[in-house]
């Protein structure tokens, strides 16, 4: 219990340093938010106008203050209103939210369905055929940029062999399948190098050794021994991937014109929509952190040395 009260008071002083830096940063833009809001709802601009509504924003508070009154109603879910839809932050996060979602989970599923096999093929294997393409596709798609490889399969699959569409303008399956393959694919790359290196390192280990002195089987000693220690390990690399994925891959969402938060997250930087910008850096932040939070604690279930480190 002390372990987790001392990683979310870590999270909590994570969420808000990295609030404070994202609202400095908002602070220090170029243009005046009331200005915005006012172009926004075509609102016939005079500097006496713009004096109040400024004051009705508390933009003309110190700056302190303003980051205070944000932050105590960001802890009660109050992110702001857009400026550019005139409409809640939360509203509009939680539009893009389940296409973000859903094209995570898909690519990240796709991607422990590629890597795991092939990382522990490509190290079982070492050293033959079979370990140097692995390794060879495996460097190909860490080299080649995530969105070149968008847009190839959106050339061949979509333009080309019309299989599936060019754009999405709202969650569809159909819209799915390409995108979640182009992330898959350069988070695949990736994971099976990592994969590789782990279980490698345990077959390093003597306890492999003494096992192949006992006469276990290659078999057993991998699944039985080999793999479980090695499972701590792909956790963390597989819950850093899922946390990168889940803040948004606004370049892939954006090459497919998939609605998502990436997606959101851009045009909002081009409309000026600070407060929409500072709500996505903070749900990028929530997911990162609460990530590492589940996996880190999840290594009490899974590795009964760390139950028995914290009970003494």
């Amino acid at each position: 219990m002390k372990h987790v009260l001392g990683k979310l008071l870590q999270l909590f002083i994570t969420l808000v340093g990295v609030s404070f830096l994202t609202f400095s940063l908002t602070y220090l833009a170029p243009g005046d938010p009331a200005l915005m809001v006012l172009e926004a709802g075509d609102t016939i601009v005079s500097q006496e106008i713009i004096e109040q509504t400024r004051e009705e924003m508390g933009l003309n508070r110190p700056f302190l203050e303003q980051y205070g009154t944000w932050l105590l109603k960001a802890m009660q879910g109050d992110l702001g209103m857009s400026y550019s839809g005139k409409r809640p932050v939360i509203d509009r996060l939680m539009e893009g939210f389940w296409g973000t979602a859903l094209l995570a989970a898909t690519a990240s599923l796709l991607q422990v369905l590629i890597s795991v096999p092939l990382g522990i093929l490509s190290a079982v294997r070492k050293g033959t055929w079979a370990d140097s393409v692995i390794r060879f596709f495996s460097f190909m798609g860490v080299s080649m940029p995530s969105f070149w490889v968008g847009l190839i399969l959106l050339y061949v699959f979509a333009v080309k062999l019309d299989l599936f569409p060019v754009g999405a303008s709202s969650v569809r399956l159909d819209a799915l399948v390409l995108p979640a393959v182009t992330l898959a694919v350069f988070a695949s790359a990736k994971f099976i190098r990592q994969i590789r290196t782990v279980v490698l390192d345990e077959l390093q280990q003597d306890y492999v050794t003494g096992a192949r002195a006992r006469g276990l089987s290659e078999r057993t000693i991998l699944w039985k021994h080999v793999l479980p220690n090695a499972m701590l390990p792909m956790i963390t690399l597989w819950g850093l991937s899922l946390g990168w994925m889940l803040g948004g891959v606004a370049v892939i969402e954006i090459v497919f014109t998939w609605p998502g938060m990436g997606n959101m997250a851009v045009h909002s930087i081009g409309m000026r929509d600070y407060p929409l910008v500072l709500g996505f850096v903070l749900w990028v932040a929530i997911a990162y952190t609460a990530i590492n939070f589940f996996v880190d604690t999840s290594y009490r279930y899974l590795d009964p040395r760390l139950r028995k480190g914290d009970a003494s």
